[in-house]
């Protein structure tokens, strides 16, 4: 999330009041702290009062253990965030050659991030799928039923893949030419992300398991405060927000179209190899 130290100017000439050198106002340097500081909140909430029950089952011996991959996929994920964090309050306290020395780090998490992803969704589905070989007739019914859930949880992993891989791609491709997208495609990347801590946060309304609306829409609240201050400060919608809009919106559509039809299902399980 590169800043211009020398001016707050866009790439299109116009001023950029959240460059991070303004002095008018506070928020104008550390709103992109903030924001980091919420997703990782997000997370926190969202996830440890579900792994502590996890947790519990394990010990019970009503459910296996947690896969190695599932504990890369964590500390890589709180790593990058706490990355992330350290990032914007680097560029926010003026720290901004710390801020570009660490970059690639940054983009070595995402990559990995990415990776460990795309291996953990399939090794979760064969570990339940498995359960049919081992598990008693009886309990066959309530294992198909995980199953039919689990392919509709493929369509939101997919999703918060490629779209996180695509914004961080973005934003990594103007850190020298555009900063202002830069940093706030680095924000937007991981919020794509936070979908499964949403989607664990019981008491929230939610239109699950019959279409993943609301977790779509959590995801772009969880940016609201860094796009309503952007708006206020700047009286202008920067592009990195058009582009969010363009890649996020028909990749919503559709997941919805699809989602819980006979023919995803059926794709699901041929992707699966089940």
């Amino acid at each position: 999330m590169a800043t211009v130290v020398t001016g707050p100017i866009r790439q299109d000439g116009r001023r950029d009041l959240l460059s991070g050198t303004p002095r008018a106002h506070a928020l104008d340097r550390w709103i992109y702290v903030v924001s980091a500081a919420l997703f990782i909140v997000i997370v926190l909430v969202g996830f440890i009062p579900d792994s502590m029950m996890k947790v519990q089952m394990i010990k019970a011996g009503i459910r296996p253990p947690f896969p190695p991959v599932l504990h890369a996929h964590a500390v890589l994920m709180g790593t990058f965030l706490l990355f992330l964090l350290s990032q914007t309050w680097w560029v926010a306290t003026g720290k901004q050659v710390r801020h570009e020395r660490a970059g690639p780090v940054g983009a070595l998490l995402a990559a990995a991030l990415v990776v460990v992803g795309f291996i953990l969704a399939p090794t979760m589905y064969h570990q339940v799928a498995g359960g049919l070989s081992v598990a008693p007739p009886e309990a066959h019914p309530a294992i198909r039923e995980l199953l039919t859930h689990l392919d509709n949880i493929l369509l939101l992993q997919v999703e918060a893949g490629v779209l996180f891989a695509l914004f961080v791609g973005l934003g990594l491709a103007a850190r020298r030419n555009d900063p202002g997208f830069h940093k706030r495609m680095m924000l937007i990347a991981p919020a794509m992300a936070l979908g499964a801590a949403f989607a664990r946060m019981t008491w929230l309304p939610t239109s699950m398991p019959h279409s993943p609306a609301t977790i779509q829409i959590y995801q772009i609240l969880a940016l609201a405060p860094l796009f309503v201050w952007d708006v206020l400060r700047n009286r202008r919608i920067h592009r990195a927000y058009l582009v969010l809009g363009a890649a996020y919106v028909p990749v919503c559509l559709l997941v919805n179209m699809v989602w819980d039809t006979p023919w995803w299902h059926a794709t699901a399980h041929r992707i699966m190899g089940v």
